[in-house]
């Protein structure tokens, strides 16, 4: 805090902090220049309203413990950091040594908690969207290996492995053509696959249809003439 005390300009401070090792901002642009302005701000905050080097310096702790539990967790936790700022605010304006001292009076508390909410829980997902890493899952299907360890399955069980070969046609077509055809063949393949597909289930669609209709004429011409030879 003395060293902070001597800078005067922003740049002076920026310098400091980047070589100091207690706030971390030795990082990668852009999260190094985000930490930066977050510290430099709340120092000018301090200045603007007189705190003390304690004061200063637990403002400083209490920001940087808040930024490291929002991005320690991939997980949505604005009400469990807001929660943990409420507590260290309190642990730093009660007076019960050695669980709390009062550094900060009830008005700095007020002061203190709208310049958190307003400088960082405002902006709380960009924080999380610039220090998260993003995780991405790619999902890779092949056939070929899908059906060797099916047949492995099947012949573990007591079965051949030629078993696999019980699967229609045009599995086995696509399977072969991802093993050695390129892409467009493949897609090409599969396009087809599925038009002969869905005809083929249309047309037993219709001659359901058909056998459901052909059945509900004959029920509907059965009542009628048992109906006429009661008469």
């Amino acid at each position: 805090m003395d060293e902070i005390d001597k800078m005067q300009s922003i740049p002076d401070l920026e310098r400091f902090l980047v070589l100091t090792s207690v706030f971390a901002v030795d990082l990668p642009e852009p999260k190094r220049g985000v930490l930066l302005e977050l510290y430099v701000q709340a120092v000018l905050f301090c200045r603007e309203h007189h705190f003390r080097k304690e004061q200063t310096s637990a403002l400083l702790s209490i920001l940087k413990s808040i930024h490291e539990a929002n991005v320690g967790t991939p997980l949505d936790n604005i009400e469990a950091c807001f929660r943990h700022c409420r507590e260290l605010l309190l642990c730093h304006s009660v007076r019960r040594p050695p669980f709390s001292i009062n550094l900060f009076s009830f008005e700095e508390v007020n002061w203190v908690l709208k310049y958190i909410h307003s400088s960082y829980m405002r902006h709380y997902k960009l924080y999380r969207y610039v220090f998260t890493p993003q995780v991405r899952k790619k999902c890779k299907l092949d056939p070929l290996h899908f059906f060797l360890q099916e047949g492995g399955r099947r012949e573990e069980g007591g079965a051949a492995l030629s078993e696999v070969r019980n699967h229609p046609p045009a599995v086995w077509n696509c399977l072969m053509f991802s093993i050695s055809g390129s892409p467009s063949e493949l897609k090409a393949l599969i396009e087809q696959e599925v038009r002969q597909q869905m005809a083929l289930v249309s047309g037993q669609l219709d001659q359901r249809m058909k056998e459901m209709a052909f059945q509900h004429n004959n029920t509907s011409d059965s009542s009628q003439s048992n109906h006429k030879t009661k008469k």
